[in-house]
């Protein structure tokens, strides 16, 4: 059973970084998995922002076009942990930020249906 667990999230001023963590167990080996981070205020649907895979080689990472530029997001294998590095914050990207873990064999998805296993989220302020 693949658990995940966030860490990171803060309260800061518009044009702060933050870096949020999810590290992920249950994982089976060489097995290929996709990664989300997804987002959600109490005013909006849940927003897929960034994804992931696991898989060695030849997947490039995905974003929303609202964090573009802004946030990176990358995996370090060695410890199954999915950094999401968010610059330049502005107040609308407050949400609780989930990751999202899914096997797949193909491009990872977007929308969050398409994910089975969910972390608690981690709480992210962006004050003006």
């Amino acid at each position: 059973r693949v658990q995940l667990v966030e860490s990171g999230g803060a309260s800061v001023q518009a044009g702060e970084s933050l870096r949020l963590s999810c590290t992920a167990s249950g994982f089976y080996d060489g097995s290929r998995y996709c990664v989300g981070w997804f987002r959600q205020s109490p005013e909006k649907r849940r927003e897929w922002v960034a994804s992931i895979s696991t898989a060695t080689s030849g997947d490039t990472p995905l974003y929303a076009d609202s964090v573009k530029g802004r946030f990176t997001i990358s995996l370090d294998k060695t410890k199954n942990t999915v950094t999401l590095q968010m610059i330049s914050l502005k107040p609308e990207d407050t949400a609780l930020y989930t990751c999202a873990a899914e096997p797949s064999n193909w491009k990872c998805p977007v929308m969050p249906g398409a994910y089975r296993s969910w972390g608690q989220g981690t709480q992210v302020s962006v004050s003006s």
